[in-house]
């Protein structure tokens, strides 16, 4: 049999650290986003003899795994027991010790064994050991943020929301970080489908979906740097802003008893390419296509703030997460050195970790004095040619081979003079001002966490 084991410090008490992974969503916020798992069957609730079903790939195979929960006791802790999989033996006990009236300790500890006895531990030992390292340590940060993210005097009650969008990049994130907060979430899904949906292209939204709603969240519409814009892209991009945001907000306005708040996706293009100059909330739009959408976009939202809902116009900056998004994009040619500054590299990028664009949307919702405008970037911006090195310092590769302008406006035209070729430097004033605290600050910092490279190699 082999060990390993992992404890932290949590700042939540053992009840509430117990609670927190028995909620839904719990599997989606510990799996380390480099980890291929898919769960194919969730238990109903954390309690004796439940199990999950998951399905994992090991090289070019996928393999079941079926763990049983047992010794279920809440603020003490359970057990997860391999059924069936890739081990030949699997126990998992997670156990939370109190140490005061909100503070815990997190103690995983796992015996197992390798398939295939003394040769499946001379060919896999130490490899399985530095993986459930670098997951573990990504699981209790995960734990232990998540927590003090939700606790606090401005926890406030459990909240009903409704979110539109919720299968993109940063919905897949924020959806099980409100869940195991204890939020009721409901997602609306375009078209038809099993569960509740809208049709904001045929201007279809039934009212009763946001009956006894706290909250919208919108997130929806057409990913910006998805292809060359086309005229008939770019129609696309301002249709599925503007229209479908105009929808929610004219039906919430319209509701005898409408939401509190209204929490829109916005973006930091809609200042424009402003070079150096900082940027708040304070600054005035610029110019471009971008820029006009944007302006168009948080417009769309007037039916709902005249009539006395709170609007919030979440300016976001580029997200960056291993499973989604730019930084998704940018891994296989870093990893394979073949990854270099855009043009002359000296453009800004406003950026945000996804976990702190997740927690900043629950920040703007408990928050009644955020109104209107806020940025949602890290307080360090960086230029295109830090962020390559950087990226390049945390995979452990060389970045030599950048991208000429030339090359990117050939192949991507004003989509890439726009978005790849200039940036602005946004500040997030608001979000400092009423006390959010970000997870990761600086990028080094970030990407570490999100590609699982804390310690450097």
């Amino acid at each position: 049999m082999e060990t390993y084991a992992r404890r932290s410090p949590i700042a939540a008490s053992s009840g509430a650290l117990f609670r927190w992974h028995a909620q839904p969503g719990a599997f989606e916020r510990l799996t380390p986003p480099w980890e291929p798992v898919e769960i194919l069957e969730r238990p109903a609730a954390l309690e004796d003899g439940s199990r999950a079903v998951l399905a994992i790939r090991i090289g070019p195979f996928r393999k079941r795994w079926i763990a049983e929960h047992r010794a279920c006791r809440p603020g003490v802790g359970f057990d997860d027991v391999q059924i069936s999989g890739p081990f030949a033996r699997w126990h998992h006990r997670h156990r939370m010790h109190a140490r005061g009236p909100e503070r815990s300790e997190l103690v995983d500890h796992i015996e197992y064994a390798l398939p295939f006895g003394p040769l499946g531990r001379l060919l896999g030992g130490r490899s399985v050991q530095r993986k459930l390292e670098r997951m573990f340590r990504y699981r209790h940060e995960i734990t232990a943020e998540d927590l003090l993210a939700h606790g606090g005097a401005a926890a406030g009650r459990s909240l009903r929301i409704v979110i539109t969008g919720a299968s993109g990049f940063l919905g897949r994130t924020l959806v099980p970080f409100l869940t195991t907060g204890g939020h009721d979430v409901v997602t609306l899904a375009r078209g038809e489908g099993d569960g509740p949906t809208w049709d904001p292209s045929a201007g279809r939204l039934d009212p009763a979906l946001l009956e006894g709603a706290d909250a919208v969240i919108h997130l929806a519409g057409e990913n910006v740097a998805g292809g060359r814009w086309t005229e008939a892209r770019k129609q696309r991009i301002r249709n599925s802003r503007v229209d479908g945001t105009g929808l929610v907000a004219r039906t919430i306005a319209a509701m005898e008893n409408p939401p509190g708040v209204f929490l829109c996706a916005s973006a930091v293009g809609i200042y424009g390419a402003r070079g150096d100059e900082t940027l708040d909330e304070s600054a005035t739009p610029g110019s471009g296509f971008l820029a006009d959408v944007v302006r168009a976009w948080e417009g769309a939202c007037e039916p709902a703030r005249d009539a006395g809902v709170r609007v919030v116009n979440l300016r976001f900056g580029v997200i960056l997460g291993a499973a989604g998004g730019a930084l998704q994009r940018m891994l296989t040619p870093f990893k394979l050195c073949l990854g270099g500054r855009l043009g002359s590299g000296r453009q800004v990028m406003s950026w945000v970790g996804v976990d702190d664009a997740a927690a900043a949307v629950l920040h703007a919702l408990r928050r009644p004095e955020l109104a209107g405008p806020v940025n949602v970037t890290a307080p360090e911006p960086v230029t295109n040619r830090v962020f390559t090195k950087t990226l390049a310092r945390v995979l452990g590769r060389i970045a030599i081979l950048p991208v000429p302008a030339f090359l990117l406006r050939l192949l991507f035209g004003e989509m890439g003079e726009a978005v790849l070729l200039r940036g602005a430097r946004v500040v997030p004033a608001r979000l400092l001002e009423t006390g959010f605290r970000f997870r990761h600050p600086d990028l080094e910092t970030c990407l570490r966490h999100a590609l699982g490279r804390t310690e450097p190699r």
